[in-house]
């Protein structure tokens, strides 16, 4: 369902005569996928104000925002703005409306504990019945309610949202924008009990989401008292041992990897298991079986679907770290809920090495700080963490009064800057490090800092040509022919957030990347460019989802793993690539499978064609021309039965950089530019237009006096003919200079003049016949490859291409970046 400008802002009591259509409501400055259609809320937060952010959205092409305060729009000409007294409210009053629209069930699930997993596990018991949209994660919040519920469309048949609060008055702006027709109660225990009285004001406060509800369930022992809460209208449906509950739990019985739980409903007995032992999946699983009988799922269906939940992912990142670290990344959160999951994790990773915990101050646990880091320190002590770094006030003042032992050394900071200030790399060595800590303590700097990579020889990108070899090739295309700049494998070895920026800053329509990693790197480095990812892995969905790229599907087997993975995340309309088959023969659908293809696609709510592509296999070779336009006709004539199915355009490609150039007439919507754009032109006609974008440099470190009949490198492969001065240079194959350019096939340029390599290359080292050469010295600079040597000769001594050099250049190597 999609909303004009004008119309939003009668909604939220606003004024505009815009007709410009919005799909995505924006809040992060940080996260700009679609610009032209996204409206900024500028919220006013405790320690930001999203209007500081407005002049930076306006750069990266958002003109639609919600603003409270007076705003210079003479600043901003192409700006819309919505006046507002509290943007927080108008988002709130645009999801109550949306919500409005629709008439199917919606449950609403609040409580202290458990609301992602019974939200998570009622849609893994129930996708099979509905369409069912849901809370992404554990979007709960005042601000993340109206952008769950912002994602229900025509096509849900069920909505799970879950509703947070943490101060009083909260729940009465969340019922107005859930509206549930169901209400869940989970457990009520001492979590987010910070801004409350007591334990009763909490839920008394909760309960106000179900004022409207038409069927509320909970434990009998939770709301008992509370019947003035409810109307007589109201279906109440309660679970609990005792008979005075609707659903009486007669037995709980746990085994070695299950439990069996027995129920008696409307006096018929029945059972079943699920496949976890704790307390909390036992309750959870109840309040799960109390929807589906109220959905009226027979006990057969129930005991069937018990046994197949799975877990919740807790997910916690392992990385390596500096000095031979580990590091475990859990510096989004800081409850006590899953301290005790990320200490374990550290356990069983730290494989007897010292083991360091980061965390920040603990907020919403409704304990008394001493009492609260007495806990925590109980818990350090109990998974024999050797070192502690606390950051926060509370923290600091809690742990410089406890008593800490011999085997625990506490190290205390009032903030993360403070911590950042004194860093130094040489207090972090063959240790597990565990990083935990609360989103507003900014502990990805932390992180950071642990994953600082050490780099020797250098490879010098000249910015300044990435600029010059785009325009050139931008030249050659229509105005309307888009361009997406291909930045995989660390943009060709040159170094992919860097060369994406100045890509994004000089308008790419689009980027390439291999893998989700390298997508999520860009992300992570402020770009905001759409991203398509090559080689989608279903490891990877997570990742894909959670940074907006935008993967490449090339199968039916990856189609539907891929539709799975966004039923279950609860995403509608998320953008896709469908790669075809035309003659590469390495990845796509075949010809023959269009006509199913079509129909799958043409049905899936859950995907949005954005662009539909094929590979060239010898677009650089004029005497594969026939061919290459064999591709092209094959892959128009499989464009042309998607179109007849979909009801929505899409982007067309099958260009490379060698036919942007060769074959003009292959364009169509976009061009995907690859090697071009790094200074190489792969069918060598128009090399002279382009510039070379990476020098790879590195130094002398020795010079010796070889005599005649000695032997240089391993395998006494270099025999010297001569009385010979060699030269050792800095780089060998770990660093990318390969073991084919050994023996004399290799050269490198020293002072102006080429010098042949001699023997075997060593993983760190090569050595070089200098004989001749004048005035060189140790430490002088030597050049691998750049414009006094061409990276394309260098490939051809190594009998390769381009490619796999400029690929090949090891991580360890340091980029320096510049512009003349």
């Amino acid at each position: 369902m999609k909303y004009t400008l004008n119309h939003i802002a009668k909604v939220i009591g606003s004024f505009s005569t815009a007709d410009i259509t919005i799909e995505n409501l924006l809040l992060d400055s940080r996260k700009v996928y679609s610009p032209a259609t996204s409206l900024f809320f500028a919220l006013k937060g405790a320690r930001r104000d999203g209007h500081q952010f407005i002049p930076e959205l306006y750069k990266k092409g958002v003109r639609n925002f919600v603003v409270s305060e007076d705003i210079a729009t003479t600043d901003f000409p192409e700006g819309n703005f919505l006046f507002v007294k509290d943007t927080t409210l108008a988002l709130q009053q645009l999801a109550a409306s949306h919500r409005h629209q629709f008439t199917v069930p919606v449950i609403g699930i609040t409580g202290s504990n458990g609301k992602t997993i019974v939200k998570e596990w009622l849609y893994q018991l129930l996708h099979e019945d509905y369409a069912i949209v849901r809370s992404p994660k554990s979007y709960n919040s005042q601000i993340g309610v109206p952008l769950s519920v912002w994602q229900m469309n025509e096509q849900n048949t069920l909505a799970i949202f879950e509703a947070g609060i943490s101060q009083p008055g909260e729940m009465d702006n969340l019922e107005k924008i859930i509206q549930p027709t169901i209400g869940i109660l989970t457990n009520i225990g001492e979590a987010h009990s910070e801004g409350f009285v007591d334990k009763e004001q909490k839920l008394t406060d909760k309960l106000k989401l179900f004022k409207n509800c038409e069927t509320i369930i909970a434990k009998e022992e939770d709301i008992r008292g509370h019947a003035a809460s409810f109307n007589k209208k109201q279906q109440l449906l309660t679970w609990g041992p005792s008979n005075e509950s609707n659903i009486v739990v007669e037995s709980i019985e746990k085994k070695e990897i299950e439990t069996t739980i027995t129920l008696r409903y409307h006096s018929e007995d029945f059972q079943f298991a699920i496949p976890f032992t704790d307390d909390a999946s036992a309750e959870n699983a109840i309040t799960c079986c109390c929807v589906l009988l109220q959905f009226g799922l027979p006990a057969n269906k129930i005991s069937e679907r018990m046994m197949r939940l799975q877990p919740v992912n807790m997910r916690l990142e392992l990385k390596k770290g500096i000095n031979h670290c580990t590091i475990i990344n859990d510096s989004y959160s800081a409850d006590l809920s899953s301290l005790e999951i990320a200490l374990s994790f550290l356990s069983h990773q730290s494989r007897n090495n010292k083991q360091t915990v980061i965390l920040s101050d603990f907020v919403q646990t409704g304990m008394p700080d001493e009492q609260l880091y007495a806990f925590i320190l109980a818990e350090l002590k109990k998974y024999n963490v050797t070192r502690l770094i606390g950051i926060g006030e509370k923290i600091s003042n809690e742990f410089a009064k406890a008593k800490t032992s011999e085997s625990l050394t506490v190290e205390l900071f009032y903030s993360t800057t403070a911590f950042v200030k004194q860093f130094r790399s040489s207090q972090f060595k063959e240790e597990t490090i565990l990083i935990k800590g609360a989103r507003v303590f900014g502990f990805e700097e932390i992180v950071a800092l642990l994953e600082q990579k050490v780099h020797q020889t250098i490879l010098e990108i000249n910015l300044n040509a990435i600029v010059h070899n785009l325009k050139v090739y931008q030249k050659q295309l229509k105005p309307s022919t888009k361009v997406m700049a291909m930045v995989k494998a660390f943009a060709y070895g040159s170094g992919g957030s860097e060369i994406a920026g100045i890509l994004q800053y000089h308008k790419a329509d689009y980027l390439g990347v291999a893998y989700a990693d390298e997508g999520v790197e860009l992300r992570k480095s402020g770009i905001t460019l759409p991203i398509m990812v090559l080689n989608s892995e279903e490891t990877a969905f997570e990742s894909l989802v959670d940074n907006n790229l935008e993967p490449d599907i090339y199968s039916f087997e990856l189609l539907q793993s891929f539709t799975s993975f966004l039923e279950k995340e609860g995403l509608q309309q998320y953008p896709v690539h469908i790669e075809l088959e035309t003659g590469m023969n390495r990845l796509g659908f075949a010809a023959n499978e269009t006509e199913q293809l079509a129909q799958q696609l043409a049905g899936n709510s859950l995907l949005k064609v954005q662009s539909v592509f094929s590979h060239l296999a010898s677009s650089e070779d004029p005497k594969q021309d026939d061919f290459t336009l064999e591709q092209f006709e094959r892959f128009k004539k499989s464009v042309a039965h998607l179109k007849e199915k979909l009801n929505y355009s899409f982007l067309e490609h099958i260009a490379n950089s060698a036919a942007i150039f060769r074959l003009p007439e292959l364009q169509l919507d976009m061009v995907r530019l690859g090697i071009g754009l790094y200074g190489v032109d792969s069918s060598l006609n128009n090399q002279s237009l382009l510039s070379p974008v990476a020098t790879l440099r590195s130094t002398i470190a020795q010079i010796k006096q070889v005599k005649a009949g000695e032997s240089v490198s391993y395998d006494r492969k270099g025999i010297m003919q001569k009385d010979s001065v060699i030269a050792t240079v800095r780089i060998g194959y770990a660093d990318g200079f390969s073991r084919r350019l050994g023996n004399g096939a290799g050269k490198i340029y020293v002072n102006k003049q080429l010098a042949p390599v001699v023997g075997i290359v060593c993983m760190d080292m090569t050595m070089i016949d200098i004989t001749g050469i004048k005035n060189v010295k140790e430490g002088d600079e030597v050049i691998i490859f750049g414009k006094e040597l061409p990276i394309q000769q260098l490939a051809a001594w190594a009998d390769t291409i381009p490619y796999e050099v400029m690929t090949g250049i090891s991580q360890r190597v340091k980029r320096v970046y510049f512009e003349e």
